[in-house]
């Protein structure tokens, strides 16, 4: 394939639809060397996620994504959503605009979720001289939404650095906000219908090569994929309608400044009132239809990635889980992978909505008890998976 112009990279790229294609490296491309990665994650989500502050923390994360986004003005950068943080491919002559959105959206964390978030810009050039690369999939989940996967290791050492300190993106004056339009998180917890809600995380180990690891994503993708919906934790006809008061007050500080919220809340309010009288009622506002959009939302979400090693956050029975499990440990235990697993009873969404009129809404799934942030922090500390109380 001839590799795209640099200008448009991500939208370029075949597609993949079926998810065992992120263990083909046939799928993965190089990210030019003239782009730059954004990376920022929360300081201690652990302990924020210990003292229950679970949606503030994928709030946080998500903001990234839509404060990047929004201020580059394109809407499909190869980024992904990493629970308590994310990563964006920045292409070139955009990095100020970037470095501008991480400034603002550190403030913004820190002054509306009492969060602190950490960001660098690192170029790929960089990536390139450590001796590691940064590759794209675009794995398509319908037609109009398409996630990044990522491989070669770059984004990983971009995160290390970041953590370091190097690179690093300082903080915007008190009070300047990023753009976060779009950025909602309207629906109630997504209860598991299986028995489990399974956030994990397999990363090479020190004995991984390209085949053995490869073939490890293989047999847990297709374990994962012998339950219902391949383990989507939203069912067929879409997420239940819910407004709860957490995603409320999280998308009226996202959208409005002090001063204005209470409005904010209540434009939000009337809305959600139209939508789920229109669902109930079985009738289009327009050209919206609410069981479409509600359909969409399922097949739009994130379920499932690849970003330098196998993630997910599923929905499997007990059963089902302690295979995929024993799977990983073995693995482990022959230094193929490095894992962390964590289950808990629901699922959390975060939403990019750039207009509920198009079907390119985006909606990331994670564990609402901890989720990729415990499994990360289990992965570190090389322990088992633990159920929540």
């Amino acid at each position: 394939m001839t590799q795209p112009s640099t200008d448009t990279f991500f939208r370029s790229l075949p597609v993949f639809t079926d998810f065992e294609g992120v263990a083909d490296t046939a799928n993965y491309h190089a990210l030019p060397e003239d782009w730059t990665l954004a990376t920022a994650d929360i300081v201690d989500s652990t302990g924020a996620i210990e003292s229950g502050r679970y949606k503030a923390v994928n709030m946080a994360g998500a903001s990234v994504i839509s404060a990047i986004l929004n201020a580059v003005g394109q809407h499909d950068l190869p980024f992904v959503f990493g629970g308590d943080g994310a990563l964006v491919a920045i292409p070139p002559g955009n990095a100020g605009l970037a470095e501008g959105a991480l400034a603002a959206v550190q403030v913004w964390v820190r002054e509306e979720l009492d969060l602190t978030l950490r960001a660098a810009l690192v170029p790929v050039a960089d990536v390139h001289h450590a001796g590691l690369d940064v590759r794209v999939a675009r794995f398509q989940v319908s037609p109009g939404a398409s996630y990044a996967m990522f491989s070669g290791g770059g984004a990983s050492w971009a995160e290390a650095r970041m953590k370091e300190g190097l690179y690093s993106v300082p903080s915007a004056p008190a009070g300047v906000r990023p753009d976060l339009t779009g950025l909602s998180c309207r629906w109630n917890p997504i209860q598991s219908r299986h028995g489990e809600i399974v956030s994990i995380i397999a990363l090479p180990g020190a004995a991984a090569t390209t085949e053995n690891f490869t073939a490890l994503v293989q047999d847990i993708v297709a374990l994962v994929g012998g339950e219902e919906r391949e383990g989507h934790p939203i069912g067929e006809s879409g997420p239940e309608l819910g407004l709860s008061h957490a995603g409320l007050d999280a998308e009226a500080r996202a959208q409005a400044p002090k001063g204005r919220r209470l409005w904010q809340k209540l434009f939000i309010i009337a809305q959600y009132t139209l939508l789920i009288t229109a669902f109930r009622m079985r009738r289009k506002l327009g050209s919206f239809d609410p069981a479409q959009y509600r359909r969409d939302v399922g097949r739009n979400s994130d379920f499932r990635k690849f970003d330098d090693g196998l993630k997910m956050t599923v929905d499997i029975d007990p059963a089902r889980r302690a295979r995929i499990e024993a799977r990983l440990q073995q693995a482990a235990d022959a230094g193929i992978c490095r894992y962390g697993l964590h289950r808990q009873d629901t699922a959390l969404m975060t939403c990019l909505v750039p207009t509920p009129l198009s079907n390119d809404h985006m909606h990331f799934i994670d564990g609402a008890a901890g989720g990729y942030a415990v499994a990360a922090s289990r992965l570190k500390k090389g322990l088992s998976a633990a159920v929540t109380p």
